[in-house]
Formats: C-alpha cells, structure tokens, sequence
C-alpha cells in the first residue's frame, strides 16, 4: 500500500453517535409507517410499498438536511462540534437509508417490468420538457450516486490517500446532491400530494439549510475582516526586559512593543522630537526613553512625565496562540492602553 495510514479506532463516543443515529432512524420509520396513512392527504389510498418507500425517502431528506446544518451551526456555536465529530457516520447511514428507498422504488414500480429494474427505469423516463411529469427517478438516481461516492471516500484512509484539499473538494459534492435531493422531492410532491403539512416542513427545511450557512458566512466574514485589522508581532518571550520589538504595519508606519516584567505596551516607534527610533531605546526609570536625545515616554499611554507635554499614539494589543498582536489603527497619541499582562519563564 503506497499510503501509509493508521486506522482511528473506535470508542466508546462512537458507539453511542451510531446507537442513537440507528434508534433515531428506526423511530421515524416506525412512526410514519404508524400514522403516515391517515396524514398523508393523498389522493389515491397508500399502500404498504409506496408507505416504506415514502417513509425511508423522507427520512433520507431529513437526515441530509440535519447533516447539512451540522457544519454551519458548529460554525456558529462550538456547543455543536461533538455533533460534527462523527458526521460522516451519519452520512453513510443517510446514504443506506436512500438506498433502501430506491431500492422498494425499483421493487415497486419495475419489478414485473419483463426487463431488468433499471434498464425498465431509465427507458421509462420521458418527458423532460415539462415540470409537472418531470421524471424525478432520474434526478434521485443522480443524488443516489454522489451519496455512494461520498460514503464510499468517507473512510479516513481515502483522507490521506487523496490529501485533505482534494478529499474536502470531492466532499462538497453533499451541496449539488442535497440539491437533487430537493428537486426530486418537491417536483414529485406537488405532482401528487395536496397535504400542506409536509410542503411546509420542506420548505422550513430548505430555507433553514440557507440560512444556517448564511449565517455562518456572515460571522466568519465578519471575523476574518476583523483579522486584517490585527498584526501578528512576536512571542511576549522573544522581548528582552526593558527592551522593544520593532514591528513593521507598513512602508513607513513602525511600532515598538516594549516589556516590562511581564507587562507589554505598544507605542509608535517615531519620538515626537525629531522622529528618533524608539524602540532602539530601552526603559529607564519606567519610561521608554528614545536613544537620540532621551525624550521620555509612558509606555501605557505615550506620554511624556510632567512638566513635559510631548505625546506618542499608542496602539491596541492581543494576545492569540502565544503571539501578541498588534491594532493596525493607531490610538490618538497620549491614550491610556491597559497593557498585555504575561509572565515570562
């Protein structure tokens, strides 16, 4: 084998994930094949074989919606990463349950066709020219196959055979299934049911799948647009005491992260005498003292001890991952900034 992969094993979390993901499934089919009947509002009576078919599609859509929610919701609040943990288990077991329903369709509808179940299927679909009559068949074989070929790569040795990049390329090939999935279902609900109940919960369930991803979008967007205000400077350790770290924003824009102790302050490199370089200098007597002419200044708030009035602008610190981050946006010169508070060992 050309890869090398070590198999993730299993535990305890995933034998729970799949108990209840199978108890789930088994619930639904159960209960709709209890009450489905008398709910379904069709025109022509159901039934035993067109119930189970109807029963495992609708629970194949279902679960391909809540798989598809699962990401941007995770996105949004951590609370929900134990669910994505284990996701793909439940896109195999989604992938069986539509199997399952092609499988009583082509039972059901070709099975005493005189020709094999498929080949019946496919010289049976006409009437692409029109929506109502549409062959749906074709679109639910189509969504059918990339769910096969997505549960088939879903093992964690066709992540490392593949790459992460391509493996997650191949993956999103869920969105023009779901898509399928929608076209197929809705094209052959309004082909015959007049329930509203269930075209009501399609339609909650497709707008809640947007929305969800919408949302997702916008707050990383949000984020990642926050991020470009922020600089990544250096380590709090790699800062000698009473010392600075330049650090560039821009061609012509430098600020100098000085320490003391386990405090960290940010002010422009620039003096505000004649432009000396600050972070050149070092603290002495708790000032940052520019090495030109020794023009003195608060780290915390870039201004000078009185009697003198000289102020430097200040700027704006985080600490992420062990680096201290600077605010590309100066503060107006003599702000108070509460310094970035870090022992160093």
């Amino acid at each position: 084998m050309s890869v090398k992969y070590v198999p993730v094993q299993w535990n305890k979390n995933k034998w729970l994930y799949n108990a209840v993901l199978v108890a789930m499934v088994v619930g639904y089919i159960a209960t709709y094949i209890e009450i489905g009947t008398p709910a379904a509002g069709l025109e022509r009576p159901l039934d035993n074989a067109t119930l189970r078919m109807r029963a495992f599609g609708t629970c194949a859509l279902w679960m391909l919606t809540v798989i598809l929610c699962i990401g941007p919701l995770a996105r949004l609040d951590k609370r929900f990463l134990p669910v994505l943990y284990n996701r793909r288990h439940f896109g195999v077991l989604t992938s069986l349950v539509a199997f399952t329903h092609a499988t009583y369709v082509l039972g059901w509808y070709f099975a005493f066709s005189g020709q094999p179940p498929l080949t019946a299927l496919f010289e049976s679909t006409i009437g692409f020219g029109q929506i109502l009559g549409f062959p749906i068949e074709i679109l639910g074989i189509a969504a059918l196959m990339l769910l096969a070929i997505l549960s088939a790569t879903s093992h964690d040795f066709w992540l490392a055979f593949l790459s992460a990049p391509v493996w997650k390329t191949l993956h999103l090939l869920i969105y023009p299934a779901y898509a399928l999935v929608v076209a197929h279902v809705a094209l052959g609900y309004f082909q015959d049911s007049r329930n509203p109940v269930f075209g009501v919960l399609f339609i909650g369930s497709a707008l809640l799948v947007a929305g969800l991803h919408l949302a997702a979008y916008l707050k990383e967007r949000k984020v990642n647009a926050a991020q470009i205000d922020w600089v990544k400077a250096c380590r709090p350790q790699d800062i000698e005491d009473k010392r600075a770290a330049i650090v560039p924003l821009s061609k012509d824009e430098r600020v100098a992260i000085f320490r003391t102790g386990s405090s960290f302050s940010a002010v422009s490199n620039a003096c505000a005498h004649q432009g000396g370089p600050l972070g050149e200098g070092k603290i002495v007597y708790g000032c940052v003292t520019c090495p030109w002419h020794g023009f003195s200044y608060k780290a915390r708030n870039g201004r000078s001890p009185a009697p003198f009035t000289e102020m430097i602008p200040t700027y704006n610190m985080k600490l992420e991952d062990g680096f201290l981050y600077i605010d590309r946006k100066a503060n107006q010169p003599g702000t108070d900034v509460e310094p970035i508070e870090y022992e160093v060992t």
